[in-house]
């Protein structure tokens, strides 16, 4: 992938065409395929979106190391927070009951490996039922404390450094699943269904490693930021 610092002035699809996993980031600020040649900048103007926020969040995961923003402060955290509502949709109402889907495609296909259905499931069932635990308490409880906090209001039993001891990671059973079926899982036909499933696993773990590096790098710090000056006035 191109580590490249995209500006309001390029392309919306030259953006696509150097990193084409951006087309998941663009679809969670809810703007839609047709871009023309239009620019960052009259794209994101044309569909409500602060062209600051999308730029800090595209270039931030087109880089190679995901390090706390450095400059955080113009970001727009009722954009961001769109953005990750719209993620955690994806995930929860398509991403991951499709890759089960694909499990049970694959398991299904031999009749030698239908030994190994309920365990898979259970496994798989078990980590759907983290990550929405998770995504949940976000949903419930961090982006209502963002939106309070949009609006002036402090909370002064809650703060984003609750939200920061307790964000886990939420993609390592993917990786425990993927690892798996790379090292135990034989299949004697149909060896393209596993190799499409691990395809899909390697993309979505990777895609929730940098959901999760989103929110500890760009979203805590400006909270923090917004919190203190909050404090301060």
């Amino acid at each position: 992938m191109e580590n490249k610092q995209f500006s309001r002035s390029d392309k919306m699809t030259a953006l696509v065409n150097a990193d084409f996993t951006l087309l998941l980031t663009i679809s969670r600020f809810d703007i839609p395929m047709g871009f023309g040649d239009k620019t960052i900048a009259e794209v994101c103007d044309t569909h409500n979106v602060d062209c600051n926020t999308f730029l800090a969040v595209v270039n931030f995961l087109s880089e190679t190391t995901h390090d706390r923003a450095k400059t955080y402060e113009d970001i727009d955290l009722k954009s961001v927070t769109r953005y990750l509502k719209n993620a955690h949709k994806y995930f929860l109402e398509y991403k991951l009951p499709a890759l089960r889907t694909k499990l049970l495609l694959m398991i299904d296909s031999q009749v030698e490996t239908a030994v190994f259905r309920d365990v898979f499931l259970k496994f798989f069932d078990e980590y759907f039922t983290e990550v929405k635990k998770h995504m949940d308490y976000e949903n419930k409880t961090v982006f209502p404390y963002i939106n309070n906090i949009m609006e002036g209001k402090r909370d002064k039993k809650y703060h984003i450094g609750i939200f920061e001891q307790r964000h886990d990671r939420i993609e390592q059973k993917l990786k425990e699943l993927k690892n798996i079926l790379m090292k135990h899982y034989s299949l004697h036909a149909g060896n393209n269904l596993l190799t499409e499933l691990l395809l899909d696993i390697f993309l979505c773990e990777k895609d929730l490693t940098l959901h999760c590096a989103v929110e500890d790098s760009l979203i805590i710090p400006a909270m923090m930021f917004r919190e203190a000056k909050i404090d301060t006035q």
